[in-house]
């Protein structure tokens, strides 16, 4: 602020010092109301607390309501990549009739289009629509799917009034439907699954808190997943008929920091815990996997175009052997 002060008090005085004694005191007044207005922020150039809204918005939709009756529509596109080394095995008369190891690598690229609508100022309904595009390679076959992933239904509730200096909390929960395409229904060779093949329901609460420029935020939330049923999946030398995945409970924390009025950054740490899923198969035989735990550290910078857009592109890095091994990202709100 220094900078900019210095050159216009200069001209101020300037012109002050040219002009005769009795225009000088007529002129002084003008001349400093001018001067606040050249120092002032000028209108729409926004602030640092609302380009942070709009990040905590972008990083995670539910740290962010709109106004009731207002509509929000925004495109996500994100592109992750697995690769991994996998043990295949069967068991048939208590000895391995196979054992293979293969060597797998899955690129996805997924466009996301969600809407949010007021239904009340402290109450956001949303839906979600994904559209997934999948290729994988391994030893034995490779193949691609496009398809619609799976649909979100969701909303977002603050039972409390957003005060500055206070932390804000609000109510999550979503009903994920399974139109992708199944996991469980797929023949060996003929394409990737695009959904989860199961339907979820997920609830949690998000807390965020502005301390410019800086903006703390964290996460908790618990998803129960229905069984899928009436299956006919060959695996190896059985046959799967019935899943029933565990629940997961997922956490995590972060922060985004505005450098600028135009520009932020951001770091966050992700994680999710999901207890084993039981199988049936049809032959009577019941097994259940293991624990998965997935974390992901994330770090993007925000962009802000115009006083109402910013852009954000984030950066994905897998910390554990069930993550994706790398992710990006970009959001970009659409205005209409």
């Amino acid at each position: 602020m220094i900078f900019r002060t210095l050159p216009i008090a200069a001209a101020i005085a300037a012109t002050l010092l040219a002009l005769p004694a009795s225009a000088q005191q007529t002129a002084a007044p003008a001349s400093a109301d001018a001067a606040r207005d050249a120092l002032a922020k000028k209108e729409g150039e926004g602030d640092q607390s609302a380009l942070l809204k709009q990040t905590l918005t972008a990083v995670d939709k539910q740290y962010s309501l709109i106004r009731r009756n207002q509509l929000a529509v925004t495109y996500d596109v994100n592109y992750s990549y697995v690769g991994e080394e996998r043990i295949v095995t069967d068991l048939a008369n208590g000895s391995t009739t196979l054992f293979n190891i293969e060597n797998t690598s899955s690129h996805s690229i997924t466009n996301t289009f969600s809407a949010d609508y007021g239904l009340l100022d402290n109450l956001t309904g949303n839906v979600t629509l994904p559209f997934i595009s999948r290729y994988s390679d391994n030893n034995l076959s490779n193949g691609a799917s496009n398809s619609l992933g799976d649909m979100l239904l969701g909303a977002r509730w603050q039972p409390f009034e957003a005060r500055r200096d206070t932390p804000n909390l609000t109510v999550t929960s979503n009903i994920r439907l399974p139109t992708g395409r199944s996991p469980f229904k797929i023949i060996a060779g003929s394409g990737e699954a695009t959904g989860s093949g199961v339907g979820a329901f997920t609830a949690g609460i998000n807390v965020n808190k502005i301390v410019d420029p800086v903006a703390l935020f964290g996460s908790l939330n618990y998803t129960a997943s229905l069984p899928a049923k009436h299956l006919y999946q060959v695996n190896g030398t059985r046959i799967l008929t019935r899943v029933q995945p565990g629940g997961t409970v997922g956490f995590g924390m972060g922060f985004a920091w505005a450098l600028s009025y135009g520009i932020s950054t951001t770091i966050s740490f992700q994680e999710a815990i999901s207890a084993g899923s039981k199988l049936r198969f049809a032959d009577g035989l019941e097994a259940k996997t293991h624990m998965q735990t997935s974390s992901i550290l994330n770090m993007g910078i925000g962009y802000r175009i115009s006083p109402k857009t910013t852009v954000n592109v984030s950066v994905g890095i897998g910390l554990t052997p069930d993550s994706p091994n790398l992710t990006l990202g970009m959001n970009i709100p659409l205005n209409f």
